[in-house]
């Protein structure tokens, strides 16, 4: 296991079937091996959804996030409309953000599933590394 799950998240997942709270955290999992670095952002709203990013910034800057529904288990990429996608796995018709639908584990085992959280992690460039602050360029002036 990549990382043990928040008891919150748990709690959050005891109102669901055994069957997609089990596959919502095997989800975490893969994104997890993915990503070990990656901070988890819980939201427990309709549905229980778990945003992952590099800052603790899911919204802003987040590479995917894992939803659980009555009936399945999404994973969705908040810039899921600007990765490549040639058999049009991806679903959703958002200005950004697409999914992936999960019905059992089975699913998960498919190397797309993979293959776009690595895509989805490129775009955010992983860990943040200390970036160097940088004065504005100054004006240059030419004197005659």
């Amino acid at each position: 296991m990549a990382r043990p799950p928040d008891r919150r998240l748990l709690d959050s997942l005891a109102r669901y079937s055994p069957q997609i709270a089990h596959l919502a955290l095997a989800l975490r999992e893969i994104v997890l091996e993915q990503a070990p670095e990656a901070m988890e952002s819980l939201v427990d709203g309709y549905a229980v959804a778990i945003g992952f990013s590099f800052t603790g910034k899911p919204l802003k800057d987040g590479f995917c996030h894992v939803v659980a529904y009555k009936h399945c288990v999404n994973l969705g990429f908040n810039r899921g409309a600007l990765l490549a996608d040639p058999e049009g796995a991806l679903e959703g018709t958002g200005k950004l953000m697409r999914h992936l639908r999960i019905h059992n584990h089975d699913e998960l085992d498919r190397p797309l599933v993979r293959r776009f959280l690595a895509a989805a992690i490129g775009q955010v460039a992983g860990p943040a590394a200390p970036r160097k602050k940088t004065r504005p360029a100054e004006k240059r002036i030419k004197r005659s």
